[in-house]
């Protein structure tokens, strides 16, 4: 319960920031969850600030376009599992960008149920208990790209 209200006094702190909206080349699948809300444009930037598009690049236990630790993986399988689905996600599976941004909006559906972007930025680069000093050069690399979408 103390996780819970934790978890909802974070979500109101967080400054909201607008979602930019518009094409992207991530890919020809809209990345949305069960909201509806397009993460789209937050993964092409994630993507471009994490490897350039590249869904090879490793850099310690990271892996893949969007970086995704062992760690992660993990995590989407708990939330999986605390779901009573059978899909699971292997270690192979941060490779695929489509599987990628599976990873991606399960964690935001789970951790980030309001769709706020800047926490959404912040806690891929920093954890679900992000600091934002710590954070804050990696968020305006990403708003960057955002804004170049435009």
């Amino acid at each position: 319960m103390i996780k819970f209200i934790k978890e909802i006094v974070l979500t109101l702190c967080v400054f909201v920031v607008s979602p930019v909206l518009g094409a992207n080349n991530v890919s020809s699948n809209e990345a949305s969850n069960s909201s509806g809300f397009d993460w789209n444009p937050v993964i092409q930037a994630i993507v471009q600030v994490e490897s350039e598009g590249n869904t090879r690049a490793v850099s310690g236990n990271s892996c893949g376009a969007m970086q995704i630790t062992p760690i992660l993986v993990k995590e989407c399988n708990d939330i999986l599992k605390k779901r009573k689905s059978k899909k699971r996600f292997t270690l192979r599976d941060r490779f695929s960008l489509e599987k990628s941004k599976e990873m991606f909006i399960l964690i935001q559906s789970h951790f980030n149920p309001l769709n706020d972007i800047e926490m959404a930025i912040r806690s891929w680069n920093g954890g679900a208990r992000y600091n934002v000093k710590r954070t804050q050069r990696y968020f305006e690399k990403v708003m960057k790209c955002l804004s170049a979408q435009k």
